[in-house]
């Protein structure tokens, strides 16, 4: 079995709980997770301290398990790159400098494998939609991102469980009715063209668990909450503990309780695979 801690929009600044941190950085150090699987949003403004902060805890995680990180769209200084006018590099500068030099990392450990894909690609003209709310907020998959995770599943171990590390929310939230990706559609459709196990997103600031179609018994969607005063209709905080076992995915969410200042059990979901 392969144990992972699903933490997504941490916003290290000033939207940052630190007793919440605290609280996950101790559970990590206690239960001693496999994986810790961090879905983007290290950040508040793409700032160096910031992004240093999210480095140290990313640090601490690899203490005592692998980790994997992919950026978010409040880690990008899409200014820098307004619909290509400007530097590309420049946009995921500070990203790699503090964070990790990677955008879309590939993690293997024994019976799965991780592959991060950058949903965060700033305004650019494949992420703008008619709603001006999504400016710089939406992400997108390109198709050269969907093939090269099917080629590196292709490339894993045999038996090795999939899973998709990316920041925007692939299904609709429920309190804020809204997808995080410009083009949803397409993505879930290239996605199911082949087996991906499990996909870990963010982005929503509101925990959810689904199951969506693939071309076997379905792709579990794991969406982190935010770690954060920033939590979507005032809920708690959240994260997600999962567990990869040959005949099954569990994923469950662990809510922040201020009273014992840290996230006991919640709810519990269970898919075949």
């Amino acid at each position: 079995m392969i144990s992972v801690l699903h933490v997504s929009d941490l916003h290290f600044g000033k939207p940052s709980v630190p007793e919440q941190v605290e609280a996950i950085e101790q559970l990590i150090r206690a239960e001693r997770f496999d994986v810790v699987a961090v879905s983007g949003d290290i950040s508040q403004r793409a700032r160096a301290k910031e992004l240093r902060r999210g480095r140290v805890f990313l640090d601490d995680a690899a203490k005592v398990a692998k980790t994997i990180v992919v950026p978010g769209n409040h880690d990008v200084k899409w200014w820098r790159d307004p619909v290509g006018l400007g530097s590309r590099t420049s946009s995921y500068a500070a990203y790699r400098q503090f964070v990790a030099p990677d955008l879309e990392p590939v993690l293997q450990v024994p019976g799965a494998t991780f592959v991060g894909l950058n949903s965060a690609h700033g305004v650019q003209p494949h992420t703008l939609t008619w709603n001006p709310r999504d400016i710089g907020v939406v992400g997108d998959l390109r198709d050269d991102q969907i093939a090269r995770a099917r080629a590196a599943f292709d490339a894993a171990p045999r038996g090795d469980a999939h899973a998709i590390v990316m920041h925007h929310n692939l299904v609709k939230g429920d309190l804020s009715r809204r997808h995080g990706l410009a083009h949803t559609r397409r993505t879930t459709e290239g996605l199911a063209a082949f087996r991906v196990d499990l996909i870990l997103c963010g982005h929503d600031h509101q925990e959810a668990v689904h199951l969506i179609p693939n071309e076997g018994k379905g792709t579990v969607v794991s969406t982190a909450g935010t770690i954060s005063s920033r939590s979507r209709g005032h809920r708690p905080s959240s994260v997600n503990v999962i567990t990869i076992a040959p005949a099954e995915i569990v994923v469950q969410v662990r809510i922040w309780d201020p009273a014992s200042r840290s996230f006991p059990d919640g709810p519990v979901h269970r898919f075949s695979r």
